[in-house]
């Protein structure tokens, strides 16, 4: 009998690239919904296991992977040797107890299915009892804390000058925390908690001092231990996703800083010594003598500081000259403008023919 694939991602409801809180919290949704504890019937049993199979392989990392990568295609590439061209690994069923799941589950994840699960509480199928979904002791609609608590991500703006140096932030955080009367089992001697209403969870806020490294860049997040939502096992993680908002005068590409720095005619003819602005504060360049417009200076170590995981150190400054012509010209300048094209005959288009 052909085995027939399972959509696990349309099975929960999500999408495939959903993150493990996103799947985390569509499996509790449904499973609620579907417990045999609560509906009954033995479509909704097969209903339950198949979202707790779903759930066993896309809360797994390494059995997540491996359904990725085989899909619908999972029979050709279950037949395919590791050595053969697009054949990642050779699926085969080792035996074991996976109760019951799929043949699908069975034929990809036999050799996977009768292991402890990674997360600890729900046993070895990856099942979750009524306890875990509702809350325990029979307070339904409470939600009983099983070892860490979830990881937390919030996001944070901050300039480049702070991105530059480092900085202090502080924070308000609001979320939910275990009731501190019932420590989210949702009830108090077989009663329904009075604190939290038999929720098992309140609203609770923090204030948090965060400091910021220096040299961090938009889209890199910064890891708070033990400061996102708290369960029995202890608190998970915060997690802040850093915006480097854009600045009037420097373009950040890397760990190097990019300047358009205007300067007048004369300067680029003559020579000049300029001030330059930088991070750090304005510094003294020189302009040699016949500086065309985008030509680039190089200000070693007034880029952005490297994280540590970069090797250390900092990146460069770039500084393009920019020649601007003043649109107010007196009858003087625009007399020795005249002078100048007089004695100068030849033409930079030259080679354009």
């Amino acid at each position: 009998m052909a085995v027939e694939f399972k959509d696990y991602y349309k099975i929960l409801g999500v999408d495939r690239k959903a993150d493990d809180k996103t799947i985390k919290s569509a499996f509790r949704r449904l499973a609620r919904k579907y417990h045999p504890d609560v509906a009954k019937g033995k479509d909704t049993t097969d209903r339950f296991k198949e979202i707790n199979e779903a759930y066993e392989v896309l809360s797994d990392p390494e059995k997540r992977r491996r359904y990725d990568t085989l899909g619908p295609d999972w029979q050709r590439y279950a037949q395919q040797a590791p050595n053969q061209p697009g054949g990642g690994f050779r699926v085969e069923y080792q035996g074991g107890d996976v109760g019951d799941f799929s043949d699908f589950f069975r034929t990809i994840f036999g050799d996977l299915g009768g292991r402890q699960g990674s997360r600890g509480g729900r046993g070895e199928r990856g099942g979750v009892n009524l306890e875990d979904l509702l809350g325990g002791g029979g307070g339904f609609g409470g939600r009983q804390p099983r070892g860490r608590g979830d990881d937390v991500q919030a996001g944070v703006e901050i300039t480049l000058e702070e991105a530059f140096s480092g900085a202090r932030k502080t924070f308000t955080m609001e979320m939910e925390e275990p009731c501190p009367t019932c420590h989210g089992a949702g009830n108090v001697g077989g009663k329904p908690c009075t604190t939290c209403g038999g929720t098992g969870w309140q609203r609770g806020r923090r204030q948090l001092d965060v400091k910021i490294p220096a040299g961090v860049k938009t889209g890199q997040r910064v890891r708070v231990a033990g400061e996102g939502t708290g369960a029995a096992g202890g608190r998970g993680d915060l997690y802040l996703a850093v915006t480097v908002a854009p600045h009037p005068l420097f373009e950040r590409k890397g760990d190097d800083i990019h300047l358009e720095l205007p300067i007048t005619a004369p300067e680029a003819a003559l020579g000049a010594n300029v001030e330059v602005p930088t991070l750090r504060g304005k510094v003294a360049m020189k302009i040699p003598p016949a500086t065309s417009s985008g030509r680039t200076f190089r200000l070693p170590g007034y880029g952005m500081p490297r994280v540590r995981t970069s090797g250390g150190g900092s990146g460069d400054q770039l500084v393009k000259v920019k020649i601007v012509m003043p649109s107010d010209l007196t009858t003087a300048e625009r007399d020795l403008y005249q002078k100048l094209k007089t004695l100068r005959t030849d033409s930079p288009r030259a080679y354009l023919g």
